[in-house]
């Protein structure tokens, strides 16, 4: 009876939905209510599509990203078991520069900041240990500031020094290395890395290091072992530069005159390797003594003195020669006759030559030659020109192909030795040849439409938008339009204002009605409310049916 009576409570609740204001009340509740279901549904199918942001950090830098990503009130979550962070795809980028200018991630390795907060008590063991980390963790990062490689991981192998030199081993290294995407290291780089170690590590051979990246690949033998043809990566570097800066040249000189796309040059260089250095010492005939070169001359001769002492022996025969005098202005003939005579007489006084000897060294004619021949000569080229036919316009107005004349390919020829530094003394070789080209029509693979990307997002957004729809629909045939319903349909009234009570459960049918006609229609108005206390006696349950219909907003 208490259920019946709280729901015999409700007419005024049903018959202020009837009202106008409570039709109007719950009209904007129900277009509020289908407007923010549909604004819901539309920002869940307007979902914006997340990329990785960083994967593959430890724990440190993924505590300090998500901190930043917070600060910056950047959505973020989690994927491949929290081993990646996922953010926005159009904040990627941006997100990556800006966390990079804080030197994030900054890695898992350790240097010698681990040196900087020992224990007291720590043992000489934890200490080597340490040590050994920090030092792997230094190594690490000084091989991942190269370009190409993305992480480093440096496994050192250090034995126990001893006393006894038979009991010394060699320390040995290994290196994970874990490349950026598309990019690897030439037999260069990996030398240098193993020298860095070998320069890094105390008695550590570069024999002792061990190279291999995230593949599995081992580069440290790679490194020291020349090419098949006994060239070492370096020539073989060097030898297709030239190779190709050749051609480029060959090219560029010759496409003004036929056009882009015409002209195709090979180069093969015969370059020499070996190193040599020569010396020559050459001797000449002798030369004439007109031509010769003096390079010193010697002369001597013994003179014989008759001027020694003579006469009578005794103090005057001891005396000096007295001083010849002669007049100053005596006359030329007597004086050159008296020396004449002098001369033929030999007079004493006068020294005799009894022996002379004179010798004359000349200049050797000799050559030395010294030679040395750098490596990386250029001993022979070969280059092959391939040129495709001109393209004219005939009197017709068509388009053809003809060959060129063999002024235009003496002209190309003659540029082409010029551009490749032709030397006939070489042995060098160029061959032109004049033909059309073949054209390859462009092979594009069929692709199912349904596995073409554009497509398959295509297909994506439409599925969402059209699940979007779906759900609208149903929301909007299951709720909204029941509401509107009942709250539109229109409540007859008799002319005193009661309301009709129908009751479709068992079939029978209460009417409250008033009639316009006098009388009867007191009478008929008061055996119907007869009736209906009388059923509510006999049947409460078809009355409370009735006033659930009427708090249902039901007729």
């Amino acid at each position: 009876m208490a259920a019946d009576s709280a729901t015999l409570a409700t007419p005024g609740l049903s018959n202020f939905a009837q009202s106008a204001n409570g039709r109007r009340l719950f009209l904007s509740l129900g277009i509020a209510a289908a407007i923010a279901v549909m604004a819901g549904i539309w920002m869940w199918s307007q979902k914006p599509d997340y990329r990785v942001l960083f994967s593959n950090f430890n724990d440190h830098d993924g505590g300090a990203i998500v901190a930043v990503l917070q600060q910056m009130n950047v959505p973020y979550k989690y994927s491949d078991g929290g081993g990646a962070i996922l953010v926005p795809a159009d904040q990627v980028n941006d997100l990556r520069l800006k966390l990079a200018a804080q030197d994030l991630p900054k890695g898992g390795n350790v240097g010698f900041e681990l040196m900087e907060n020992q224990k007291l008590g720590t043992s000489q063991f934890l200490e080597q240990v340490n040590f050994q980390r920090a030092l792997e963790g230094e190594l690490a990062q000084t091989i991942q500031a190269i370009s190409a490689v993305q992480a480093a991981r440096v496994h050192l192998a250090l034995p126990k020094s001893s006393v006894f030199v038979r009991d010394q081993q060699k320390p040995t290294a290994s290196v994970l290395l874990n490349l950026e995407p598309g990019r690897a290291l030439d037999p260069a780089q990996v030398s240098a890395i193993v020298h860095l170690l070998a320069s890094s590590v105390p008695d550590l051979l570069p024999t002792n290091v061990t190279i291999v990246d995230q593949n599995g690949n081992l580069l440290s033998d790679s490194a020291n072992k020349p090419g098949n043809d006994g060239l070492d990566p370096a020539q073989l570097k060097y030898v297709q530069s030239m190779q190709q800066s050749i051609a480029s040249r060959i090219e560029a000189i010759i496409t003004p005159i036929v056009g882009a796309n015409n002209v195709h040059a090979e180069v093969t260089a015969d370059v020499d390797f070996s190193h040599s250095e020569q010396a020559a010492e050459t001797y000449k005939p002798n030369p004439t003594a007109e031509t010769a070169s003096v390079r010193s001359k010697q002369s001597s001769q013994t003179l014989n003195d008759n001027n020694g002492p003579g006469g009578i022996p005794g103090a005057l025969s001891n005396q000096p020669p007295v001083p010849a005098s002669a007049p100053i202005n005596a006359p030329v003939a007597a004086s050159a006759t008296s020396n004449n005579a002098a001369s033929n007489t030999s007079p004493a006084g006068t020294p005799e030559v009894v022996h002379k000897d004179e010798t004359t060294n000349y200049e050797v004619d000799k050559t030395i030659r010294y030679s040395q021949q750098p490596m990386g000569g250029l001993k022979r080229l070969s280059v092959a020109v391939v040129v495709n036919y001109k393209s004219v316009t005939g009197k017709d107005g068509k388009v053809k192909t003809v060959p060129l004349t063999s002024v235009e390919k003496n002209q190309i020829s003659d540029l082409a030795k010029e551009a490749m530094g032709y030397e006939q003394t070489r042995g060098d070789t160029l061959n032109v040849v004049n033909s059309p080209f073949a054209v390859t029509p462009e092979i594009i693979p069929q692709i199912p439409w349904w596995k073409q990307p554009a497509n398959i997002d295509m297909a994506k957004t439409a599925g969402r938008y059209l699940l979007a729809f779906i759900a609208l629909l149903y929301v909007y045939k299951k709720f909204v339009r029941p509401m509107f319903d009942k709250l539109m349909t229109p409540v007859h009234h008799h002319a005193h204002g009661e309301p009709m009570i129908d009751d479709d459960d068992d079939g029978s049918e209460v009417h409250l009605s008033h009639q316009e006609n006098g009388g009867k229609t007191d009478s008929n108005y008061h055996n119907n409310l007869e009736k209906v206390k009388q059923m509510a006696k006999d049947n409460p349950k078809v009355v409370a049916n009735v006033i659930k219909t009427w708090v249902n907003g039901n007729e």
